[in-house]
Parts: structure tokens; sequence; C-alpha cells
């Protein structure tokens, strides 16, 4: 079985799957529909070919949060004009939210090795521009990590940890990190359902069903880290590394 692995690390990524009206919300870690539309459209899928769209539910899906980042609020504020006059109505105030700083290992994977070949080169070579939860979120250069042989599960486990090299030193060398992936895969009684199920991505009527995601903790270990800090290193000359 095959997996392909991405990273997400750019400075803001949204992944909304409750939003409403003037207010649109990010939750804490990549849906399993944003992600199927990155790659939806990296096939050149369009918005109404809903058969196709709903056939990439089949995949299964699983993100590590290897850093959770921050979240972000963008105050808009939005005018409305009559349509007959252009004269002024009113003002909309909008919130929008989005994730900064965060870092995800994402996978995909299905027992057709083939189609992962495919899918796999269609992010490599993408029809329409890939972005992280919304369009004015495009992704970071590296976040095209591979296509390993190891099932879903086995892969987000052992992966290298991908947090930024400060981070990790405020975390020291030992840290657990949530890794989210489709039930049927583990056995775990930590579940919810989530809305993030395909079943149209269409202008007119977007339409998402409920799907169950189990949670699991793994501890990372990285043993590359150098907690030692220097400030004299750039002077040259002997010096005594101060710990961290």
């Amino acid at each position: 079985m095959k997996t392909i692995l991405l990273k997400f690390a750019a400075p803001l990524q949204s992944w909304g799957t409750s939003s409403y009206f003037e207010s649109r919300q990010t939750d804490l870690h990549p849906s399993k529909s944003g992600v199927l539309g990155l790659l939806a459209g990296s096939l050149g899928y369009r918005r109404e070919d809903d058969e196709k769209i709903r056939a990439l539910n089949d995949l299964d899906f699983g993100v590590r949060v290897d850093q959770g980042g921050r979240l972000l609020r963008d105050y808009q504020i939005a005018g409305k004009y009559k349509a007959k006059t252009g004269a002024f109505e009113k003002n909309y105030v909008t919130n929008r939210y989005y994730l900064e700083d965060a870092i995800f290992l994402v996978g995909l994977s299905h027992e057709n090795d083939q189609w992962m070949e495919d899918l796999f080169h269609a992010l490599k070579n993408p029809y329409f521009q890939p972005f992280l939860g919304r369009r004015s979120t495009p992704p970071n250069y590296d976040f095209i990590l591979g296509l390993v042989n190891q099932p879903l599960v086995e892969a987000l486990k052992e992966y290298p940890w991908q947090a930024r090299p400060g981070y990790k030193r405020t975390m020291r060398d030992f840290h657990h990190l949530s890794i989210y992936v489709e039930s049927h895969l583990v056995d775990s009684q930590d579940t919810k359902f989530r809305r993030d199920a395909i079943r149209s991505f269409s202008q007119k009527n977007r339409q998402f069903t409920y799907r169950k995601e189990a949670r699991m903790t793994v501890l990372a270990i990285d043993q590359d880290v150098n907690t030692d800090h220097d400030p004299m290193a750039y002077l040259g000359g002997s010096h005594v590394p101060i710990k961290s």
C-alpha cells in the first residue's frame, strides 16, 4: 500500500467546516474536504464534476499535528450598495479566521497503488493552483514530501518530526504529537464526527456529510535537535555553550 505525504507549513492556512454568513471559521487541523479539494484542483476537476470528486472520498486520510500554530482573526468591513441607484446601503462586518505558523503532516492512501501514483503525479504537475483552504493561502514550496510504500497510519507515526527548529528546542527532545485518521484504521475510543466528506463542490449547492475521525498520540523524539545556545558562535574564538 502506498501513501502520499504532504507538509502544510505556509504562513497562513484555513480549514473551515462550519462557516456561515459573515463568520468564516477554521478548524485546528486540515479537513479531508479541503485536502481533497486541493487534490481535485491538481487533477483539473471542475466544481460541477460531482462523481469524480466524490470518488476521492475513498482515499484514506490522516493528519499529524507537528506544530499547532495560533489562531488569527482578520477583521473586515464590506460595503453594500443598491443595485439600481448605486447608493450606499450599509456595511457588513466580517471575521475571517486563519491558522498562522502551523505545520501539519498530511497523508492520503489507498490499496490501488497505480491510482496513488497517478494522484502523486497530478500533485507534482497541478492543473489549477493549489492552496491551503482558501485561495489567499498558497502552500509552502516544499509541501510535497513523497510517495512512500507504507500504510497511512504507519507512515504518520514514523515520518520525521517536521516542526521548526526553534519550536523543537522549546519542546526539548520529547513532545507528543496528535494524529487524526479515519476511525476504521485504528482501534481508538477517542472519536468524533466531522462534517468534511464531500458530496458536491458546486457553487450553487455545496454539500458535505459526516465521517468518523479518531485521534491518537505518538511520541516525537528528535535526537538531531541541538539545544545548546551559543551567542558567540559568529565571533570566533573559544567559548562555553550555554544550555537553553
